[in-house]
């Protein structure tokens, strides 16, 4: 039979660049690649393969354009010496210098020399972790608190403590995997000899198979339940801080560990301050005469009064610092400020004598 015409072979024009030709023949590759999941071919990989080892070389694209076949080329076969030559050619495709990632990326995982194998993987799961959100008012935040909250959450099964089987049984070895967890299909091709290690459908990859799971829990190792826990909330915390919990999430499956359980905290606005950083910020109302003569008041704090000097002839919207009555330092030391602002207060009704006496008063000035 005479042989095909390389660039026929490759689909590409006589004219082609060695882009072209590079692109023409990675599309037949991922085709005809005899360990793709519908078998391939392999005489048209083979076909492939050898058209682009000619036309991809300029010296011997020149002589095949000269002379066709009879030039003076050898038989491209794919024996140990020439995979070496067909690794140089996966390689100028920039799948990196793994020849392996070059197969995984053309043709699936698993594909591995025989070499290689692989340990079954653990049936024990590790459990989610759980995010519980928190609101809070300012003065649990700024003083810190106890609270107990109710979340739902996986647990470990009272009945068979976690193992997923029913008491008094055990597991048995996969008879699918002789209990490696894997399932290897070898295949002989003109690359070499490949292993394409699977997951074992039958046992999960676990390796093993469970005659009696628990009734309890399904075979999980787990129950979801309401559990009730008492948090602690330290002083300082404000929206958005985040508390971690270890091991308070999810429990894991089949015995595995608990994940973690996270706490985001909400505070909840108040009627009279406004926190900014570890500072409270506090609108005083004070009339014209304090403003004026100056005065002594009571000032609300979170834990309770401070008295706060007004010097005569203060002016509305000036600010004060009661030192040390804001928030605690959240896991540091001290605490921040109690900003005042005074707001002087214009009265909007007046009585006659009122009036009077404040035009008077207004004449003095």
């Amino acid at each position: 039979m005479a042989q095909r015409d390389y660039y026929e072979t490759l689909g590409v024009g006589r004219d082609a660049s060695p882009e072209e030709i590079k692109k023409a023949y990675r599309r037949l590759a991922k085709q005809f690649h005899p360990d793709r999941a519908n078998g391939g071919d392999a005489e048209k990989f083979k076909e492939a393969t050898e058209a682009y080892e000619v036309l991809s070389d300029r010296e011997k694209r020149l002589q095949y354009d000269h002379f066709g076949h009879a030039g003076p080329q050898q038989e491209f076969n794919f024996g140990p010496t020439d995979f070496s030559r067909a690794r140089e050619a996966f390689d100028e495709f920039g799948f990196g210098s793994s020849w392996n990632d070059v197969f995984d990326a053309f043709f699936g995982e698993g594909i591995r020399t025989t070499r290689t194998r692989q340990r079954q993987r653990s049936r024990a799961q590790p459990g989610e972790d759980l995010e519980y959100r928190l609101r809070i008012t300012l003065e649990d935040a700024a003083l810190g608190t106890r609270m107990k909250v109710t979340i739902p959450r996986y647990a470990v099964c009272s009945s068979c403590q976690g193992s997923g089987r029913e008491p008094g049984t055990g597991a048995t070895a996969c008879p699918a995997c002789q209990g490696r967890g894997q399932v290897e299909y070898h295949q002989r091709t003109m690359l070499g000899s490949f292993v394409n290690v699977r997951t074992c459908e039958r046992c999960g990859g676990f390796g093993e198979i469970v005659s009696s799971p628990c009734k309890h829990c399904s075979g999980q190792g787990r129950v979801q339940e309401q559990s009730r826990l008492t948090l602690r909330i330290p002083p300082g915390v404000d929206s958005g801080s985040r508390l971690r919990l270890k091991n308070e999430g999810n429990a894991g499956r089949f015995g595995g560990p608990a994940g973690d359980l996270y706490i985001m905290v909400e505070v909840t606005p108040h009627n009279r301050f406004t926190r900014h950083g570890d500072d409270l910020r506090l609108r005083l109302p004070i009339s014209f005469a304090q403003a004026t003569l100056g005065a002594r008041l009571q000032v609300p704090t979170l834990t309770g009064q401070e008295e706060l000097h007004i010097p005569a002839g203060t002016q509305s919207g000036e600010v004060f610092k009661l030192k040390g009555q804001g928030v605690p330092h959240l896991r540091g030391r001290g605490k921040g400020d109690l900003l005042v602002k005074v707001q002087v207060v214009v009265p909007t009704k007046l009585s006659a004598r009122q009036r009077k006496l404040i035009e008077e008063l207004g004449r003095e000035l």
